[in-house]
């Protein structure tokens, strides 16, 4: 997922023009049942399942809907929902079963047309869905979403509906751990109603899952209420979950500390050394699966002549991981020893150190690299970064500051703020870094391949430096055609010792989920990709 940026929160305190609701602790839901009030961010996109890539709108679709599997809260691993089975003999051609007995909320029952129909709007490039790249290897794909041009098809030829429960997919390629990428919101049915009142679908969505929305003012509050009939084995264990919007995450911490807001989940940097104090057990802390990286623009000339590899590893040694994440961010960042994420465990790929002696802070090391190198181009290195959300520039500073002391030289590497995220992004897009640039990923799945092939295979979705290397897309080609995990993960981790030699990006530091909740509710806590299990939180 793109940039693992939460939007910044909303005040509840600060806006009077909420609605009345809008602060306070939660309120009655339906039977009598609490409803917990938790801080939120409005969502990028409209919430359509193949349009949103953001953490924000996720949250809201991993209560809304369910898929043919779902990554268990606490190991992460991809679990059958409505898939009764997945069947392949070749790991290219694909049977899906679906098990029966579900409906969406509005009563139309789920079946393989459901999933098909979905899959097609999510591929075609006349509907712009943010996240059409995840049906890339889905034979025909290239039609429906080519390149350049428009599309020459409707529908994926790798699809087909064989009965109400039963769906074939064809594969462009073999890739093994194909389904288990299929927990991902991107692959989420719908129902008949999204295509014939799509404006209306948009309005008030309709899905599957634990949860139903009540109502939603934009600004202010989503109103999400317990679905009585889901038929799912994971319902609701409170009567609705209030999302209240804040721009400001300080103000969510203050209304939670006040008893106005039952959970936050992006604790204040600012607060991170009195939060155990205030909360006590009531603060969460756990490993996420996000990575933050300092990204290459590959394109600039400066930093792919010969020799910039060199350089570019010299700088990450020149950074002092260790005092940075103890000093800035109070430990709720890990230094980061490879390009994936711990949560991953080691048979999902994370091998600590795999970067080797590129991510360890040796000073001297990093002179002579950078010298043999040819130097910093232009005798300077800048780092660019938005300036709008998540107090950036202390890191920034930090990690300029190392290089700086590293080199004898503190004109060595500068800042360089961008002042919203937007303009950030669409610097990124056009291609307009003249230096490395912070950038961060937080995993759509829980497989080492959504840590590497999104981000530097060539030409991928998100390979924002625009790396390119032949030997790396063919180690990727071959993990993702392993007829196991065992020798996909090895593939895998052969292609990120390419990432250690090149150094394409720097790997900063793992990132954990963090959060907080009054003494009003109990059960919190947050999944791999540092969301609260919402449908898990009881009241009382």
């Amino acid at each position: 997922m793109r940039g693992a940026v939460r939007a910044k929160w909303a005040v509840c305190a600060g806006v009077l023009a909420l609605v009345a609701t809008a602060c306070g602790g939660g309120t009655a839901g339906p039977g009598g049942s609490a409803v917990v009030s938790a801080s939120w961010g409005d969502p990028q996109n409209p919430l359509e399942p193949a349009n949103t890539n953001e953490v924000q709108g996720g949250k809201v679709l991993e209560m809304l809907f369910r898929g043919l599997k779902r990554y268990n809260p606490g190991t992460g691993a991809a679990e059958n929902v409505l898939a009764e089975k997945i069947e392949t003999t070749d790991a290219q051609h694909y049977t899906v079963t679906l098990k029966r007995g579900w409906t969406f909320s509005n009563g139309e029952k789920v079946t393989a047309k459901s999933f098909v129909d979905a899959w097609n709007y999510g591929a075609l490039l006349d509907n712009k869905q943010k996240n059409a790249p995840f049906f890339q290897y889905i034979d025909g794909f290239d039609k429906v979403h080519p390149d350049n041009g428009s599309a020459t098809a409707k529908t994926l030829s790798g699809l087909r509906v064989k009965d109400d429960h039963t769906f074939t997919v064809t594969l462009n390629q073999k890739f093994s751990s194909w389904p288990d990428t299929l927990g991902y919101s991107a692959f989420m049915p719908l129902p008949q109603t999204f295509f014939r009142d799509h404006a209306g679908w948009l309005a008030k969505p309709i899905g599957n899952g634990p949860y139903v929305v009540d109502s939603y003012a934009k600004g202010s509050v989503l109103k999400m209420r317990k679905w009585k009939r889901y038929p799912g084995s994971d319902p609701a264990q409170n009567g609705g979950i209030d999302l209240r919007v804040y721009t400001d995450n300080e103000t969510a911490y203050t209304d939670l500390q006040a008893g106005n807001l039952d959970l936050v989940d992006d604790i204040p940097a600012s607060q991170l050394k009195n939060v155990r104090a205030d909360l006590g057990d009531r603060y969460l802390n756990q490993p996420a699966g996000i990575i933050q990286t300092l990204t290459f623009p590959m394109y600039a000339p400066r930093w792919s002549k010969p020799g910039a590899a060199q350089v570019r590893r010299g700088l990450s040694m020149a950074i002092d991981r260790g005092q940075i994440t103890k000093e800035i961010f109070q430990n709720t960042r890990t230094p980061a020893t490879d390009w994936t994420s711990p949560v991953l465990g080691v048979k999902g790929g994370y091998k600590p150190g795999l970067c080797g002696e590129s991510c360890e802070f040796n000073p001297a090391k990093a002179r002579q690299l950078i010298k043999d190198g040819g130097g910093i181009p232009g005798g300077r290195t800048t780092i660019t970064y938005n300036a709008d959300t998540g107090s950036h520039k202390d890191w920034v500073d930090a990690i300029c500051n190392s290089i700086n002391k590293t080199l004898g030289d503190d004109k060595a590497c500068v800042g360089n703020p961008v002042g919203t995220f937007a303009d950030f992004r669409n610097k990124i897009s056009a291609k307009q870094m003249t230096g490395p640039f912070r950038a961060g990923w937080q995993m759509d799945y829980p497989l080492i391949q959504n840590f590497l092939q999104p981000l530097y295979y060539t030409g991928a979705s998100s390979n924002d430096g625009k790396f390119s290397n032949p030997e790396f897309d063919k180690l990727v080609n071959q993990a993702n055609a392993a007829p196991d995990t065992r020798q996909a993960v090895a593939k895998f981790q052969d292609a990120e010792r390419i990432l250690a030699r090149e150094m394409p990006a720097i790997p900063l530091w793992y990132q954990n989920g963090s959060g907080g909740y009054s003494d009003r509710i109990s059960n919190v806590r947050l999944n791999p990709f540092s969301v609260p299990v919402y449908n898990e939180i009881t009241v009382g």
